[in-house]
């Protein structure tokens, strides 16, 4: 075969390929999961995360498969540090929205912001901005937990909105794009647990029916 008849060949496969979607998407494609996601595993087991269980560090969260892997994590750090590095370095490739305060863990207020190396960093007030300009390094960690890779609405689809949310029973918070979106999903969150396993999100149905009951 000449270079001429496989290069032609070459594109043809290319084609076909991005066609029936054979070709991977490039980064930034697809769900804001996607791609980046592959490489999301718990630190301690191996298995896919959760974003709805996380473990609390000095220099962000750390996202396990199930709240049994946080007793590893805190009785040897050092076991599981490198593979902890290359989590953090798959979010850093991922969407993500800022949705509480850094300081106060409260709802974030869009008007009340400082600006950080090119990007806005919000807090719940002008207090909190305050004190976050003042010393922005001691809140590293508290940034860090204050965004969600839950960047779409399990309900619609669509983009969240940072101020609509609810916390569920079992203490998990969902984000969504609008109120009317929250009594949809309250009314029957079992509807819409698919999407949200989509973002690497999951909810335990039947514990939820048990705490809503119970409360």
């Amino acid at each position: 075969m000449t270079m001429k008849k496989f290069g032609l060949v070459v594109c043809l496969l290319a084609v076909f390929g991005l066609f029936f979607g054979l070709v991977p998407a490039q980064a930034g494609e697809g769900d804001d999961a996607g791609k980046a996601s592959a490489f999301l595993k718990c630190p301690v087991m191996g298995e896919d995360i959760n974003f709805a269980t996380s473990f609390a560090t000095d220099d962000g969260p750390i996202y396990v498969c199930c709240k049994g892997c946080f007793k590893k994590l805190k009785s040897n750090p050092e076991k599981y540090a490198t593979k902890v590095a290359a989590q953090r370095e798959a979010l850093a490739k991922m969407v993500r929205v800022q949705v509480t305060c850094p300081l106060c863990s409260e709802s974030i207020d869009p008007t009340s912001f400082v600006e950080k190396d090119g990007e806005k960093v919000y807090t719940c007030s002008e207090k909190c901005s305050g004190q976050y300009k003042a010393d922005p390094a001691k809140y590293k960690g508290a940034l860090a937990g204050s965004y969600t890779y839950q960047t779409k609405c399990p309900v619609s689809g669509r983009a969240i909105d940072p101020t609509a949310s609810t916390k569920l029973a079992t203490g998990e918070t969902v984000h969504f794009c609008c109120g009317g979106c929250i009594k949809k999903f309250s009314a029957s969150p079992g509807s819409y647990a698919e999407a949200l396993e989509k973002q690497h999100f999951s909810i335990n149905l039947e514990k939820l029916e048990k705490a809503s009951k119970s409360g």
